[in-house]
């Protein structure tokens, strides 16, 4: 690689230029890159000098970057996250390579670290490092591998595995309904406080409309932003949610919770391993994958 010098500038300068354009003030940017905001100053200066083109604005002491250092600054974003991961696999990663895994967390807890352990007993020479994120994301703009998604497999640019797809249940606690009641009737769950998961919004509307039962537009009801809080609303009797079966099987054995219908339905969306295209061939990767693909849920043969 030849590249001219003056077109390498330092990562100190380009650090303060990416934080600047995500942080929006010196001081915030000399606050997390534990600098003064002279030194900040110093650097975006050396780096305006290097590459022969204004990129910041200096409006009353404060300092702003010019569409085209904003538009540049995306771009040195992806790169210093790709020196970062390949730092940090240098440093962590055994014979086996290390795996970047982006997580759901209520998902990842009940379902995936209950079968790592197999994986460990067979590929001992791979680490798979663990975060929680709950929304996709930009790969390019993230650490990661690959990621836990629910929804459909329409991330752009990237390749997927199905692991299993989502039955919802509604449920509540015991102290809910009355106990010698008969099981309530779908349209019935309308007169009890409805709880409900940010990531599902639609999911109770959904489900009244495959029960064909009428139903208020927007349904009443308290929001919660995971299922592990959610679970604990309904076991505390602040109303009926609506589960995927799967995490609270030992709820309803225990009788902590009540079904209030007798099946659980099929949700819209499933649980996929997501990877970008351009991991695809990344051995510590193929060997999660093959490995989770002998873990999945089979494709359902039948026309949806």
């Amino acid at each position: 690689m030849n590249t001219p010098r003056r077109l390498l500038p330092s990562i100190a300068s380009l650090r303060a230029l990416e934080a600047l354009d995500r942080l929006g003030s010196a001081s915030a940017v000399a606050n997390e890159l534990s600098l003064t905001q002279s030194a900040i100053s110093r650097q975006l200066q050396a780096l305006e000098k290097q590459l022969g083109s204004g990129l910041i604005r200096r409006d009353h002491k404060r300092l702003s970057l010019t569409p085209a250092a904003q538009a540049y600054a995306a771009e040195i974003r992806h790169a210093l996250n790709r020196i970062a991961q390949a730092s940090l696999r240098l440093q962590v990663d055994p014979a086996g390579g290390t795996l970047q895994l982006a997580i759901l967390p209520t998902f990842g807890m009940h379902w995936l670290v209950p079968r790592l352990p197999d994986f460990a007993r067979r590929h001992p020479q791979v680490t798979i490092n663990m975060s929680t994120r709950l929304r996709p994301f930009n790969f390019d703009a993230e650490p990661f591998d690959a990621a836990i998604h629910f929804g459909e497999p329409d991330w752009p640019g990237t390749g997927h595995l199905l692991l299993r797809r989502e039955r919802l249940i509604p449920v509540c606690a015991p102290g809910l309904i009355a106990g010698d009641a008969a099981p309530p009737a779908p349209g019935d769950l309308l007169d009890l406080p409805l709880l409900h998961i940010q990531t599902r919004p639609g999911a109770w509307a959904e489900w009244f409309a495959e029960q064909e039962v009428d139903h208020p537009t927007p349904l009443p009801g308290t929001m919660y932003d995971q299922f592990a809080t959610i679970t604990q609303a309904a076991l505390h009797g602040l109303g009926v949610a609506l589960m995927p079966d799967f995490l609270v099987e030992r709820e309803l054995a225990t009788g902590r919770l009540v079904a209030l219908h007798p099946v659980a339905t099929e949700a819209r969306g499933a649980y996929y391993l997501v990877w970008p295209a351009t991991r695809s061939a990344d051995p510590a990767l193929a060997r999660f994958r093959d490995w989770l693909a002998t873990r999945t849920e089979p494709e359902d043969p039948l026309p949806r």
